[in-house]
């Protein structure tokens, strides 16, 4: 299997959380078992929903930011939500929920999913926001680890 390409959907609300992550994934990419795309690479021309939705076609782990901002996006919802979890549903994609912010997230589709940090905890709840981000990565990494062991 060539290397896991991670997805990350969320709201743009919370891209300043989003950064922070993108920061403990840089581990597992710079020793090349990942590579990462969200809408931030997009370039200035680019159809962006054609774009998107092409790059969530290709990525194998879709990472879901969940927060409040994240359930009320109906871009999220009607388009990278639907098709994540088709391709959830046909295995051909891991959908990992990670908690960002505290909201009611526990009747959605993807609530049936295993969710990151353990026990769902969300990371702005952390006193160690630091140890979060860890834990995240590490969950991520495991997943990586067991797709290419594979």
């Amino acid at each position: 299997m060539s290397k896991p390409y991670i997805f990350t959907s969320y709201a743009h609300k919370d891209e300043e959380l989003k950064t922070e992550m993108d920061k403990y994934l840089k581990v597992l990419k710079r020793s090349g078992k990942i590579d990462t795309w969200n809408d931030r690479a997009l370039m200035a021309g680019q159809e962006w929903n054609k774009e998107i939705m092409d790059e969530l076609a290709k990525a194998n782990i879709i990472l879901l930011l969940i927060s409040i901002d994240f359930i009320d996006s109906d871009f999220i919802w009607d388009k990278e939500l639907a098709e994540a979890m088709k391709r959830h549903e046909a295995g051909t994609a891991f959908v990992v929920p990670i908690i960002l912010r505290k909201c009611p997230w526990t009747s959605q589709p993807y609530a049936k999913l295993q969710a990151l940090p353990r026990n769902a905890q969300p990371i702005t709840e952390f006193a160690d926001r630091d140890g979060a981000f860890t834990e995240v990565a590490k969950g991520i990494e495991r997943l990586v680890d067991h797709m290419l062991a594979k």
